[in-house]
């Protein structure tokens, strides 16, 4: 998927619905929602969170193309990307707690990634201007 304004425009990403998606699991600063979902509505909200961190990454990447190489945005963007790919190569585990735990682990990412996406496309946004 491209991102709108290149030549294979598609539409952004929904960064509301993956926030909302996250916000089932953890508050704003990260801390669990209760109560907690059940076992079942985990695991369902598990399976969206990965394809969205999946699509998300995508994105994120495309975008760290047009930063500078040595710019802290892709810098901290990037290693992001790798937090994502390590989580989503993880399993639930009871010593983690279980489904629920790795779910929220996973909208901690989704949550951060989706921060660094705004970010670098506000920026780019800004690019775009003169004053």
């Amino acid at each position: 998927m491209t991102r709108a304004g290149s030549s294979n425009a598609t539409a952004p990403v929904d960064i509301t619905t993956m926030l909302q998606t996250a916000a089932r699991l953890i508050d704003a600063d990260g801390r669990p929602v209760e109560p907690a979902p059940d076992a079942a509505t985990a695991d369902e909200l598990t399976e969206l969170m990965r394809g969205q961190l999946q699509l998300l990454m995508d994105e994120v990447e495309q975008m760290m193309g047009q930063q500078a190489g040595d710019s802290v945005r892709r810098y901290c963007a990037a290693a992001c990307i790798g937090e994502a790919r390590r989580k989503l190569s993880a399993e639930a585990t009871p010593r983690y707690g279980g489904h629920i735990g790795y779910a929220r682990r996973l909208a901690r990412v989704l949550r951060a990634l989706c921060e660094h996406y705004t970010e670098m496309d506000a920026a780019e946004g800004d690019e775009g201007q003169t004053m």
